[in-house]
């Protein structure tokens, strides 16, 4: 844990939220990486499924951020292995859905426990935002309001969108 002395007395500093990003468009994937570090989050980066469930450190990780559709094992097994591994863990689904549109994938991925879906393109701000709600709540069920369409409210803004 980090120390900070101040007039000779030890104040802890919490660690700062670990969230794991995974994506496997390297540009989207640096860009959401950016904006974490902006705000102080640590990152752990996988660019599949596979390398993600290697990645993940249920003592560490507060929220995983996973794409649905990527090589070597989709966002949705990611998502049902790390809700096992530690239940209760904040998970958002990110999506652009491929030739079928995201529409069922992210329905799919809020049926397995998604707390929050967002359909590319998506705006950054507001995934920052629901980042930390979900780090405000405690643990447990489901939250978020996605819309029929799987998109959270205000989700696909033109200004600081990410995706395609």
């Amino acid at each position: 844990m980090l120390q900070t002395t101040l007039n000779n007395q030890h104040i802890r500093k919490k660690p700062m939220p670990v969230i794991l990003l995974v994506e496997d468009d390297s540009e989207l994937r640096e860009m959401l990486r950016t904006a974490l570090l902006r705000k102080d989050y640590t990152v752990i980066e996988a660019d599949n499924g596979k390398d993600a469930l290697i990645r993940f450190k249920p003592g560490v990780t507060d929220v995983v951020i996973a794409d649905l559709i990527m090589p070597e094992e989709d966002g949705l097994k990611v998502i049902i292995k790390v809700k096992e591994l530690k239940p209760g863990i904040r998970t958002i689904a990110i999506s652009g859905g491929g030739k079928a549109g995201p529409s069922s994938y992210l329905e799919m991925a809020r049926a397995l426990g998604a707390d929050a879906v967002y359909s590319k393109p998506f705006s950054v701000t507001d995934l920052v935002k629901k980042i930390e709600d979900l780090l405000r709540q405690r643990p447990g069920p489901q939250s978020g309001s996605a819309g029929k369409d799987g998109k959270e409210p205000g989700s696909g803004s033109k200004s600081d969108s990410a995706g395609e």
